[in-house]
């Protein structure tokens, strides 16, 4: 321990090196938005009028999504890609954070939703390049969020359900591939169901427009419980499962299913929990008959709620075709979105940087671009974490956060990366497919 203490202490340090770049992965995202044509997209859509930040739109996006990819969490953390000669792997010149900010405060939250159309097309266009369902089935989670903030003077923000202060954007992700479909900023003190029924229409007439040809599916929690999303999935097409609010009718509904439909499910405790289905019209009198599925579980031996009540029960409705089990636990399944919500808030949604409602609601969409990128990164570059989906936080440590040294020789210009790096040989299969995406600049 000594020994090694005392060769620490030899070692000088100096920051000298101008060819460096802290993350040389950065080339295997850029490259595909490149392909994409992302920073045309938004040159094309974002008008930001007479706003102080107006030039060069497509540029400072780039940079933002950029910093969120190698971990940044708020505007000043964008100054990484200034150092060395980071911005030579993103193919542009990088503002300052000053800049940065600027041009974040010029959105209001109109200007924010021509993002949203560049999310879109973006989608439509790394969907057609493979990463997407094709003519498979698509099944869709909604959910909302918190994103905390502190300031007392931020636009929207106020204290929630929850009690938290903060903003409360709606998501939506496809399922199994975690890409995000749609995000909408709302204030603080927003009801989960407000503005969830025209949300996804947007959702839906943007899954069909990228690509997505098969069935499409919904499914949802308690807070989009209500007759506005049920008309809008009917509207559109879109079967759902929707868990339940309890009430006194629903419960009378479920207790009076027989003892004998009740089916025993896999549980950590023996005859935990059962499954049975029954028919129940939600929403009042005005409400169709739909299928109620409903599954009842013991509380566990001990605890006090054991003696108080005999069941819990987590019900929800639905129009989907199938056997009820396998209904049951595909709802359950619903949970996955909470993943993406984690990959979010470890990242660009850790806070909202802003005090501008419109410069927080243009951060939440580039943030989403940027979780994007990652995601289909990573499946079109073949790069898997136990033949699943990589999550973001590994994409990042492996493949992105990679640190390396760019040369120029023969008027080549190489970047240098850590000899013997686990994961080499996986990057440079994922490099070379990513080049082989057709440009797609129209």
């Amino acid at each position: 321990m000594r020994q090694s203490s005392r060769k620490l202490e030899r070692l000088d340090v100096v920051f000298d090196d101008r060819n460096a770049v802290a993350n040389g992965g950065l080339v295997l995202p850029m490259t595909l938005a490149g392909r994409l044509g992302l920073r045309e997209l938004v040159e094309a859509n974002v008008h930001l009028g007479d706003a102080p930040g107006r030039a060069n739109p497509g540029h400072k996006a780039m940079a933002l999504v950029a910093s969120a990819l190698v971990g940044g969490d708020s505007i000043d953390d964008a100054d990484v890609l200034r150092s060395g000669r980071a911005a030579q792997l993103l193919g542009t010149w990088v503002p300052a954070p000053s800049t940065l900010g600027t041009f974040l405060r010029s959105f209001s939250w109109a200007d924010s939703r021509s993002l949203d159309k560049v999310a879109g097309e973006l989608l439509k266009r790394a969907w057609a390049a493979g990463a997407g369902p094709g003519d498979g089935p698509l099944t869709i989670d909604v959910d909302s969020s918190i994103c905390r903030a502190y300031g007392l003077k931020k636009q929207g923000v106020a204290f929630g359900y929850t009690k938290v202060r903060g903003l409360h954007p709606l998501l939506a992700t496809a399922s199994s591939t975690g890409d995000v479909l749609g995000v909408r900023q709302r204030g603080g003190n927003a009801h989960t169901a407000r503005g969830a029924a025209s949300f996804l229409v947007e959702v839906f007439n943007r899954a069909r427009g990228a690509g997505g040809a098969g069935l499409l599916s919904l499914r949802a929690g308690s807070g989009s419980y209500n007759r506005n999303v049920v008309a809008a999935c009917r509207g559109a097409g879109v079967a759902f499962s929707i868990t339940a609010k309890m009430s006194p009718s629903l419960r009378d509904v479920i207790e009076a299913i027989a003892e004998e439909t009740w089916a025993p499910i896999p549980y950590w405790m023996e005859g935990g929990a059962d499954v049975a289905e029954a028919s129940y019209k939600p929403f009042g009198k005005k409400g169709k008959q739909l299928r109620l599925i409903v599954r009842r579980v013991k509380p566990t031996p001990g605890t006090q709620l054991a003696l108080l009540s005999t069941y819990e029960y987590h019900a929800f409705i639905t129009d989907r075709v199938g056997a009820t089990l396998a209904l049951e636990a595909d709802h359950r399944r619903h949970a996955e979105i909470e993943l993406v919500i984690r990959d979010l808030k470890q990242g660009p949604w850790a806070h909202m940087p802003s005090g501008r409602f419109g410069a927080n609601a243009a951060w939440l969409a580039l943030g989403a671009i940027a979780h994007n990128l990652a995601r289909w990164s990573a499946r079109l570059g073949g790069t898997t974490e136990r033949g699943g989906p990589i999550t973001l936080p590994t994409l990042q440590r492996r493949y992105i956060c990679v640190p390396g040294h760019l040369s120029r020789s023969a008027r080549r210009t190489t970047l240098h990366l850590v000899k013997d790096w686990p994961w080499a040989e996986a990057f440079l299969a994922a490099l070379s497919a990513l080049r082989a995406v057709a440009p797609q600049l129209a």
